[in-house]
């Protein structure tokens, strides 16, 4: 079942990469629905999810929430060491286009080490996205529901995924042929970490603080990353609506499962 949940994954993937070359108009509407689905993925399920099957609470924090707070800063130690961000900054942040003309002539004798950072943050990616697809896997053995709404979080930020990564990879080179290697690679990749998930199995006492720690990640990504792309540059208001409705239409999701 993982495996197969996966192949959406590996279809949204591709389906960002595929825009980043072609489409960019309303990105921002659906990077701003799949925020708010993110966001409520990690309210709504994952977070209580977790705390119903912790055991242990060390020094009186529940298991679950160090995992989450491990998770949450974990991720913004690795992206701010492999430069996530400064691979993509010109193409997302306003405050950076602000100073463009300024450092114009600085940029253009770093582009082959832009480039190198391009390809280093898009192998970042492809390995970010093996862990999703361990999530889908170790999801679904603490029940569908929580398999369900784990590879609906996958899902709907995979699409930002296949985007950045191709943006990334393809960042001062004229050749896309490794932007689309990488690509391929990011879309593979939960469909080979949904089967490793669902080949081994894990106790209530780590799969609890795992959950938590995918949390984190979930929670990082949609605030630090997704919702901050979604924002950027276009229309603030329609933005928000699709945010809102993301997080209503789990929030009914988990209500009707319950």
């Amino acid at each position: 079942m993982a495996v197969l949940v996966s192949l959406l994954a590996f279809l949204m993937t591709l389906a960002g990469g595929i825009a980043a070359m072609r489409v960019r108009d309303h990105r921002h509407l659906v990077l701003g629905l799949a925020g708010g689905l993110m966001l409520g993925v990690v309210a709504f399920d994952l977070v209580p999810e977790s705390l119903e099957m912790a055991r242990h609470s060390p020094l009186g924090v529940p298991t679950p929430m160090i995992g989450f707070a491990v998770g949450f800063l974990l991720l913004h130690v690795v992206e701010q060491a492999v430069a996530i961000h400064r691979a993509h900054e010109e193409e997302y942040a306003p405050h950076v286009h602000a100073h463009a003309h300024a450092h114009a002539h600085a940029h253009a004798g770093k582009a082959g080490s832009g480039g190198s950072a391009g390809l280093l943050a898009a192998s970042a990616l492809v390995g970010h996205s093996l862990v999703d697809g361990l999530s889908i896997g170790l999801g679904f053995q603490s029940g569908t529901d929580v398999g369900i709404f784990v590879a609906l979080a996958v899902i709907t930020h995979d699409f930002a995924d296949g985007f950045n990564t191709f943006t990334a990879a393809s960042l001062n080179r004229g050749d896309r042929r490794p932007a689309l290697a990488l690509l391929l690679a990011d879309a593979v990749a939960p469909i080979v970490g949904a089967a490793v998930g669902t080949l081994v199995s894990l106790p209530d006492a780590v799969l609890a603080p795992y959950l938590g720690f995918f949390a984190g990640v979930l929670l990082y990504l949609s605030a630090a990353e997704i919702l901050p792309e979604a924002h950027s540059v276009h229309p603030r208001v329609l933005t928000l609506c699709a945010t809102g409705l993301g997080l209503a239409a789990v929030l009914f999701t988990v209500g009707l499962a319950h």
